[in-house]
């Protein structure tokens, strides 16, 4: 995804991946917040059941946001709550990009411990093009 009216240049393809051994509310990704970074593209949210029973999962991004009097500030917003998986499969949570901001935190918490795999692919854009060099 590229934005015409402001240059960006993909800085990284990349990854992020868990297997959640707890039920505690874990960190997955933080978007880069230095100057040279100013937005990451998540692609694909993988949520894989390994178990033979089936699990919940609940994803929510942390950043800023309106709050219900329209001042910006730092909220949670929910992107599943309690969503069942079913056992032994995969399911795919994205049916377009999710755009997070420099800074942004996607936290993921599973119903149970042991169950679940979480892989997200993203795309980290930079404000300044690093140079390449030749072979």
């Amino acid at each position: 995804m590229l934005v015409t009216s402001i240059p960006q240049y993909v800085q990284g393809l990349t990854n992020a991946k868990i297997d959640l051994t707890t039920t505690d509310q874990e960190t997955l990704y933080t978007s880069p917040s230095n100057a040279d970074f100013n937005v990451s593209v998540i692609n694909s949210i993988l949520v894989i059941n390994t178990s033979s029973s089936a699990s919940t999962i609940e994803i929510i991004l942390v950043g800023d946001g309106l709050d219900g009097s329209g001042s910006v500030s730092n909220h949670t917003f929910n992107i599943v709550r309690q969503l069942s998986v079913a056992a032994n499969t995969t399911v795919e949570l994205l049916t377009k990009d999710l755009i997070l901001n420099s800074g942004e935190v996607i936290k993921v918490t599973a119903g149970h411990a042991d169950r679940l795999h979480i892989i997200l692919s993203i795309q980290e854009y930079a404000v300044v093009r690093t140079p390449q060099v030749d072979l």
